[in-house]
Order: structure tokens, then C-alpha cells, then sequence
């Protein structure tokens, strides 16, 4: 059912992360599953998990990821494609491999934050601990949007700054739930 958003992406030389949100699945499991189902489109760069939905029933913001089990992951990732990144995304980094850092990008999903300042002050701690492993940001959340909507270009304006303070920054990802109101469809 996504082939042919795929096929668009592919098209258009948009970049696409394949992400799960894994519950009490295997993760080797649903990597192998997802890969061999679209992993041939050339818009593919990598497989995601948000860690704050694996295996949940531990715990409401998910299980944390030991060195060894990112390792399995990232050989799993990486025995489709040598060049596709895992990334795993959480909002708190204790939730991450404490050394594990090949192969992987590190997201940030925080949000609720006061103001921009706070937020890049978040993100910028998020980039030195990680260093210089590849970091990136997702933001854009309605919780958010009392600071953000203020600004007269919310993901730019966002964007270079975090740029600017996370020299290991490899990706920005507006949300979904508000991308709309960011970036309206042409009429």
C-alpha cells in the first residue's frame, strides 16, 4: 500500500527513512520484513525505530536499547544495503546505547518546549552528548505552536538555528501533525 508513495519519492529524489513504532515485535524481525518489502526503491536511506514504542509493556516510554541489541539492529539494516543508517528516536538519551554509535543517528523527539532558546538549548545538549555521532531533530509539535507560530518562517527559522548549534546535525524532520499548516498544499 505505500509503493506508490514510494515510487513519487523516488521520482522526485526525496530521502525516506522506513520507521516502526515496534511494540512487543522483534525488531530484527520487522527490519528484515519492512527492507525486503520496499527497500528496492532508491529513496530508502535507512530504517528507523522509535524506541518510546518498544516493547511498552515495561514501561510508557518504552524499553531502553543496550549496546548489543542496537549492534544486532544495525547489522540487520545493513545487511540489505552497507550504506543505510539505523536511527533510533527517543526524547531521552539514558533510552539510547550508552557506546554503541556506528551506523546510527540519534533523534530527538522533545517537545513542550518554553521558547526556541529552550528548545535549542535541549537540542544542543542532545548533539554534544551523542558527538560526533550523526544526530538529527524532530520537531513541529502542536504543543509547540504557542512559541513556533510566532515566527515568520517556523521551519527555517528553527532549522538554521539548530544547524547552527549542532554542527553534527544530519537530518530535520518537521512533524506530521502540523506540517500542513507549515507547508500548505498548492490549491
Amino acid at each position: 500500500m505505500n509503493e506508490a508513495a514510494l515510487n513519487l519519492f523516488d521520482e522526485r529524489g526525496v530521502r525516506v527513512w522506513l520507521q516502526v513504532e515496534p511494540g512487543d515485535a522483534d525488531v530484527v524481525t520487522l527490519i528484515h520484513l519492512t527492507l525486503n518489502q520496499y527497500g528496492h526503491h532508491p529513496c530508502v536511506i535507512g530504517f528507523g525505530v522509535d524506541v518510546e514504542w518498544y516493547k511498552t509493556a515495561k514501561g510508557p516510554e518504552g524499553t531502553p536499547i543496550d549496546d548489543e541489541t542496537a549492534a544486532a539492529w544495525v547489522e540487520a539494516v545493513q545487511s540489505h544495503n552497507p550504506a543505510y543508517r539505523l536511527f533510533l528516536k527517543h526524547w531521552d538519551y539514558d533510552w539510547l546505547p550508552p557506546t554503541r554509535r556506528a551506523g546510527i543517528v540519534f533523534v530527538d523527539d522533545s517537545q513542550q518546549f518554553e521558547s526556541l532558546e529552550h528548545m535549542i538549548a535541549e537540542f544542543t545538549r542532545w548533539g554534544q552528548h551523542f558527538a560526533p555521532a550523526p544526530v538529527a531533530f524532530q520537531y513541529g509539535y502542536p504543543s509547540d505552536r504557542v512559541w513556533w507560530r510566532l515566527l515568520q518562517d517556523p521551519p527555517g527559522e528553527i532549522g538554521r538555528a539548530i544547524l547552527e548549534n549542532v554542527p553534527n546535525t544530519t537530518a530535520l524532520f518537521w512533524v506530521d501533525f502540523s506540517v500542513l499548516e507549515v507547508f500548505p498544499p498548492s490549491p
